[in-house]
C-alpha cells in the first residue's frame, strides 16, 4: 500500500471534492463555515496537504450536498499506485 497523500486514490478524492464544491457554487470559505472550520482547513485538503478520513468525507458530503458513496465509487474505480 502506498502512502495515502501521494496515492492516486487520494488525488481522485481531492479532485472530486473540488469538483463537487464548484458545481454547488460554494467557495472554500462557505464550505468551511458549514463545517465550522477555517477556510485554510478546506484549502489544505483541496491542495493535498491533509488527508480526509471517513467521518470528514461524510461531513463534506453534507456541507456540499453529495452522496459520499459517489466519492468512494470514484476512488475504487481509480487504480492506485
Amino acid at each position: 500500500m502506498s502512502r495515502t497523500l501521494q496515492s492516486t486514490r487520494h488525488e481522485t478524492l481531492r479532485l472530486f471534492l473540488i469538483e463537487k464544491r464548484k458545481k454547488a457554487g460554494l467557495t472554500q470559505a462557505a464550505v468551511a463555515a458549514k463545517l465550522k472550520r477555517y477556510q485554510s482547513f478546506v484549502a489544505s485538503i483541496e491542495t493535498g496537504q491533509r488527508k480526509v478520513d471517513a467521518v470528514q468525507l461524510i461531513a463534506f458530503a453534507e456541507a456540499i450536498g453529495f452522496d459520499p458513496r459517489e466519492a468512494i465509487k470514484r476512488m475504487m474505480a481509480s487504480k492506485d499506485d
